[in-house]
């Protein structure tokens, strides 16, 4: 998947627009960085567009943790929102598009092992596969 497609999948799902779906997407993905292993976010990063892959693999310095950090899907999306270039309002479904995004950019078994690593309230706000391929543009 291009970086162009990511953002445009995130913007059509989210509601909003690219730039916000850009800035969305780069927060979360720094979010998740804090959530789960680096070496899964490593992992995740390999499979994802420049422009979107080392938002996984360098967050910013003071959030810089070498374990992952034990959080639920309330603070995950509240961390989002605290990222100073975010619509509060846009942070939640901002999140549930980018996750639901990045499932459909990676493989199947990286995507499964970061959510092996999450609490079972984030596979609850993933849309069910398929739901929104109309969406996808050529």
């Amino acid at each position: 998947m291009e970086y162009e497609d990511f953002v445009n999948l995130v913007a059509t799902r989210a509601k909003m627009s690219t730039d916000q779906a850009a800035t969305v997407s780069r927060a979360t993905l720094e979010t998740l960085a804090d959530r789960i292993s680096a070496g899964q976010a490593e992992d995740l990063a390999y499979q994802l567009p420049d422009g979107l892959d080392d938002h996984l693999r360098k967050p910013p310095p003071h959030r810089r943790q070498e374990n992952a950090q034990p959080f639920g899907l309330d603070e995950f999306v509240r961390r989002v929102a605290d990222h100073p270039a975010i619509d509060r309002r846009l942070a939640d479904p901002g999140v549930r598009a980018v996750l639901t995004t990045l499932r459909e950019a990676v493989s199947r078994d990286e995507f499964e092992d970061a959510m092996a690593q999450l609490p079972k309230e984030f596979r609850q706000v993933i849309e069910p596969v398929g739901a929104d391929s109309r969406h996808r543009s050529g």
